[in-house]
């Protein structure tokens, strides 16, 4: 199979050329190991940014997170009460806190088994489409990182360098697959033949809209769906460090928007509450 200058598969059957194909994959627990919202807790800890109360929360809820998954009312509570924590609060600033603590988060929570796989499709000629419910701000660096071609992601709506606390553009459930058939009219996919990635239940639509659907580390619900739909099930087991697989720019500020999670940084909104708590702040 041939890949053209524009990086779709060029095979033919003596007719005419096959339609280019994607593969696309959600990020939180199926290309990275915990949720990128919550990953920032402990380094605004030791900076003496948040409270030790904040960080168990944060911990707890990455514990309830990984074990079980979130559903549609947990990731509705979760965005109503990031979006209102954050608004008024300069995106510069929360970009800034971060710089100095993006690689060591983000370094060591990528799966071995997903960057394999993303390479596998790449050598395939399909391209590879980051599709979370995550901010852009998180999602596309560590896309570029992992060499995808496409990301589609949650945009926080800033008004004046400010997040003003509502979303300009929420990729989650249904959206996320009305915005990957979007993605083939405009890039020619053919969905029968792309395949797609998820943990979550609440990424069945997304699932839906491809012919190759995969459950990858899934929730109870999703592993039952898989079950009933034919879907094979994958698990991945093996954080490694990105360093050790694709070559990472260096750390700086045009990097530190990594650390603003999915509706917007946890370790963002923590600062800045502990800041205004401040005497003289």
């Amino acid at each position: 199979m041939a890949v053209d200058g524009s990086g779709f598969a060029g095979a033919y059957d003596g007719r005419m050329a096959l339609r280019p194909t994607a593969a696309f994959f959600d990020l939180d627990k199926t290309v990275i190991a915990k949720s990128s919202t919550l990953a920032f807790s402990k380094p605004f800890q030791a900076g003496g940014l948040i409270s030790r109360r904040a960080v168990l929360r944060s911990a707890y809820a990455q514990f309830v997170y990984l074990v079980g998954g979130a559903d549609h009312d947990q990731m509705e509570k979760m965005r109503q009460f990031m979006s209102q924590l954050c608004a008024g609060w300069e995106v510069a600033t929360v970009r800034e806190i971060v710089a100095d603590t993006l690689h060591n988060i983000v370094d060591p929570l990528v799966y071995d088994e997903a960057v394999s796989l993303i390479e596998e499709h790449h050598l395939a000629g399909r391209d590879v489409v980051i599709v979370s419910a995550s901010g852009a701000e998180v999602v596309e660096p560590i896309a570029a990182m992992l060499g995808a071609d496409h990301v589609i992601a949650t945009r926080m709506e800033i008004a004046d360098g400010r997040y003003t606390g509502g979303i300009e553009y929420y990729a989650y459930a249904e959206e996320k697959a009305r915005a990957i058939e979007e993605l083939a009219v405009v890039h020619g996919y053919e969905l029968e033949e792309c395949y797609a990635y998820s943990d979550s239940v609440t990424d069945v639509p997304m699932l839906d809209a491809v012919g190759h659907a995969h459950a990858v580390n899934p929730d109870k619900e999703l592993r039952r769906t898989a079950t009933e739909k034919g879907w094979p099930v994958l698990v991945f087991t093996k954080p490694v460090a990105l360093r050790s697989r694709v070559p990472l720019p260096p750390a700086g500020p045009t990097l530190a928007a990594l650390a603003v999670g999915s509706v917007v940084a946890v370790g963002g909104v923590l600062w800045a509450s502990a800041r205004r708590r401040r005497p003289g702040a």
